[in-house]
């Protein structure tokens, strides 16, 4: 990274509660689509600071040029850890929630690279939801991170979460 200022994402939105029937109800459909959020090549450097990734591809625009990319690429896993900050824009949370957590992908694609100073979304269905124990609930989400103008996503991913609700 080359300054000391720390890259952030623009602030989130505020969670959407609904009841657990009312999202129950919704299994099998487009829960929603984020806003698109610029991958810059400061944040790309931040990742690689933070997960010690700095190969010539992600952080080295001029060498990159030379690359059947054509340029730098945003590192997959940054891509990935971005689902979080897209789901809060789209994803409602179920009332009386008292905490969620993340539990883990079933399958995991690259698709396709996103270059530096690109933009993606997050597009978001919900393919089932089940209530393992009383007050806790696992999703499961495919989500499917766009690339504004490309042809196919940066990636898809089958994301599973689980919320713990109050007791009562």
């Amino acid at each position: 990274m080359t300054g000391e200022t720390p890259v952030k994402l623009e602030e989130n939105r505020e969670h959407r509660y609904v009841p657990l029937e009312a999202l129950r109800a919704r299994v099998g459909e487009e829960i929603g689509v984020s806003d698109w959020l610029t991958i810059g090549q400061d944040r790309i450097d931040a990742f690689a600071d933070l997960c010690g990734d700095h190969q010539f591809i992600h952080v080295d625009p001029e060498r990159a040029a030379a690359t059947p990319f054509g340029g730098a690429i945003a590192h997959g896993f940054l891509t990935l850890s971005l689902l979080t900050w897209f789901a809060a824009g789209v994803r409602p949370r179920i009332e009386g929630t008292r905490h969620s957590v993340n539990y883990g992908l079933d399958r995991l694609r690259f698709v396709a690279p996103v270059p530096a100073g690109g933009r993606v979304r997050g597009r978001f269905r919900l393919t089932s939801l089940e209530e393992r124990k009383p007050g806790e609930i696992t999703q499961h989400y495919r989500v499917t991170v766009e690339i504004e103008g490309g042809e196919r996503p940066a990636l898809v991913a089958d994301w599973i979460t689980r919320a713990y609700l109050e007791a009562g």
